[in-house]
This record gives structure tokens, C-alpha cells and sequence, in this order.
């Protein structure tokens, strides 16, 4: 990683800090960004074979929804295997969507992909086997999550799934320990206390978290027939959800 791609975006004291946003200089120190913000963000890319040798059937669809660079596009792209599955990637961030497409560029397995900028809300989405949401439903309009999640789940074929990953909010008994956790793990992998005060303003109005219980019900609500967790490591959850 050189110094270039290393994240000192809040390393400076601020005045004024404005929302986040996944601008030039978001995507530019993004992988850097991830693993030391994500904890068990290493993890859920290497689980991602071992789920996509268990849902994805042959003829079918993949679907990145909020791709960002790419990493679970090509983590999918990899562990295929059928010879006739597309995978499709989305994201709203042309700046995103362009380093995305490099890296598929510079990729060398077979199975196509298509990359797309767009709202994921506007997806179409169909003949699908494995749909994936790596912290993304976090982000996007809460009053519009119902509508997001009816239309993944009759895009998806029978049987087929949605990994949901996202960043939880906690009950009042959990949360203050979680919350420092996750904070010390930052400190671990070298953010200062100005840059965790920072960026956790950044987020504050964009990035708007639900409860383990609420993902549930909202995926229950939306069609699924089985939903559970798979996977959690301090405040940060994945979820398989079945039709």
C-alpha cells in the first residue's frame, strides 16, 4: 500500500466537516479505508466462494449492488462454478463504477461482468441466484428499503439468496462495549482519535443503521422465507436471507 492509497482523508483538524460522500478522494484510499474501518471485512470476502458454491446455479445471475471497487464482484467472479453466469455490478458513484471496471479490466477470470452507475433502487433484477449487499442498504433512503427489498427478493429465483451485510445499531446493553471495540480496532490499525471523531460526524447523517430485528422483519416483510446470521463481529452483521 503506498502513501498515496493510505487513508488520511480526517487526519486533519476540520472546521467544517461535511456529510461523506464516495468522491475522487474516497475511492482513491477506499481498499485502505475498508480494512481498517470493517472488522471482519477480510472474512466476508473469503466466505464469499463458499456461499457462491452453495446458491449460484447454472444460467443464472450474480448481483453486486454497491460495488464499490469491485472486490466482491471479482471475489464471485472467482469461485464460480458454471461457465454461463453473468455477474452484474452497480453502483451510484461514477468515480466508484470507474475504478470498478479497472479492476475487471485488469481480471483475468472468464465469467462476464457487467458494470453499471446507477441507483441500486432502480436495478432491474432477474434470474437471479445470489444477490449481495456489502454495506449498502446502510446508505441508501430508509422509506425506500421496503420497496429495494420486495423487488431483490422477486428478482431472485427459488431458493435463491441476499447476503446483507451492514452496520447495526445496538441495544442500549451492547452498544457502548461494541461502539469501543470497534473504535480500539481503529485505533489498532492507526487512526487517531481525531480521525475517528471525524468520521464518525461524516456518517453521522448518511450513514443510518437498524437493528438486527428490524433487517429481520424488513426481509421477512419483503417475501424471504429464511433469514439468519451468519455472521457478526462487533457492531457489524451479515445476514443470508432464502427465498
Amino acid at each position: 500500500m503506498t502513501n498515496d492509497n493510505h487513508d488520511k482523508l480526517y487526519a486533519i483538524d476540520m472546521e467544517k466537516i461535511t456529510d461523506f460522500v464516495f468522491d475522487d478522494r474516497v475511492v482513491k484510499v477506499f481498499a485502505d479505508m475498508v480494512r481498517r474501518s470493517v472488522p471482519g471485512y477480510a472474512t466476508l470476502l473469503s466466505m464469499l466462494p463458499v456461499i457462491v458454491r452453495h446458491f449460484v446455479t447454472a444460467g443464472s445471475r450474480c448481483y453486486d449492488l454497491g460495488c464499490s471497487q469491485g472486490a466482491c464482484t471479482l471475489a464471485m467472479r472467482h469461485s464460480l462454478q458454471h461457465n454461463d453466469v453473468r455477474i452484474i455490478a452497480v453502483d451510484n458513484s461514477p468515480s466508484m463504477v470507474a475504478s470498478c471496471r479497472e479492476q475487471i479490466t485488469l481480471d483475468h477470470a472468464r465469467a462476464p461482468v457487467d458494470v453499471s452507475c446507477e441507483d441500486v433502487c432502480e436495478t432491474s433484477i432477474s434470474n437471479a441466484s445470489l444477490v449481495v449487499m456489502n454495506f449498502t442498504l446502510q446508505f441508501v433512503e430508509p422509506s425506500r428499503r421496503a420497496a429495494l427489498l420486495r423487488q431483490i427478493h422477486a428478482g431472485l429465483n427459488p431458493g435463491g439468496a441476499l447476503l446483507l451485510s451492514e452496520k447495526i445499531r445496538l441495544p442500549d446493553s451492547e452498544a457502548d462495549l461494541m461502539t469501543a471495540l470497534h473504535e480500539e480496532f481503529k485505533r489498532a490499525n492507526g487512526y487517531s482519535e481525531l480521525e475517528i471523531s471525524q468520521k464518525r460526524s461524516a456518517l453521522e447523517n448518511v450513514l443510518v443503521a437498524e437493528s438486527v430485528e428490524e433487517h429481520k422483519q424488513h426481509l421477512y416483510d419483503a417475501g424471504f422465507s429464511r433469514v439468519v446470521v451468519w455472521f457478526q463481529c462487533f457492531n457489524f452483521v451479515s445476514l443470508l436471507a432464502i427465498k
